[in-house]
């Protein structure tokens, strides 16, 4: 199965250009100010216009209300929410249903999370609509971007799409894909040359990862 790829934290147009150009299948913006890769609702709309067809638009909120994704949701076209917070499988269904999106958890596993663990609480999504869950690092005031990754042996096998973030740069992400089979790999500071600024060689050695990684 090919391993799908999502590049996050996207700030310029000319970086869309370089992720479309790689070959990645999604697009993550970040609304979340105090991220230094958040984009404010103006700029979403200018960038949302440079992604083409076929490329899924990411949303990424943490504990955002419906209100506030409605709000961006007027003007920005998003096909899917993440949600990166502290948010509930209710909250996450609510808010989905009430802005009609689909819609995927981030949860952050800690350094002693064993796999039983990180079922439990992807069923408990996945039970509300989750289209898929992603595991991310844990860090103790950061919400993803942290650049740490977790015990990838530790990864689970379920009956939903999983995709693997944090950590992940040109070097390790073929053999993060080989060790956890996962369904999708998501990152944003591993292809950075600043945080917010993205690198197209750093963009093109991590698909050329991924696509190595998905054909073993």
């Amino acid at each position: 199965m090919r391993t799908r790829a999502k590049i996050c934290g996207i700030t310029r147009v000319q970086d869309i250009k370089a992720v479309v150009d790689a070959g990645a299948d999604a697009i993550g913006f970040v609304f979340f100010p105090p991220s230094p890769r958040s984009v404010n609702k103006a700029e979403a709309i200018a960038l949302v216009q440079a992604v083409p067809t076929y490329v899924q638009v990411v949303g990424l909120f943490v504990n955002a209300t419906a209100d506030e994704i409605a709000e961006i949701l007027k003007d920005v076209h998003l096909d899917i929410l993440q949600f990166h917070g502290d948010e509930s499988p209710e909250q996450c269904q609510q808010i989905a249903n009430h802005v009609r999106r689909r819609w995927y958890k981030a949860i952050q596993v800690k350094p002693d999370a064993t796999s039983a663990e990180m079922i439990e609480t992807i069923q408990q999504y996945q039970q509300v609509g989750a289209s898929a869950m992603l595991l991310d690092a844990w860090h103790p005031e950061l919400k993803g971007g942290t650049g740490h990754r977790f015990d990838w042996t530790q990864f689970p096998k379920l009956d939903i799409p999983l995709i693997l973030a944090g950590g992940l740069t040109p070097e390790n992400v073929e053999d993060a894909i080989h060790t956890t089979g996962a369904y999708a790999v998501d990152v944003s500071g591993g292809v950075e040359s600043s945080k917010g600024i993205k690198d197209q060689q750093l963009i093109e050695r991590f698909m050329q990862g991924v696509q190595r990684g998905s054909a073993k």
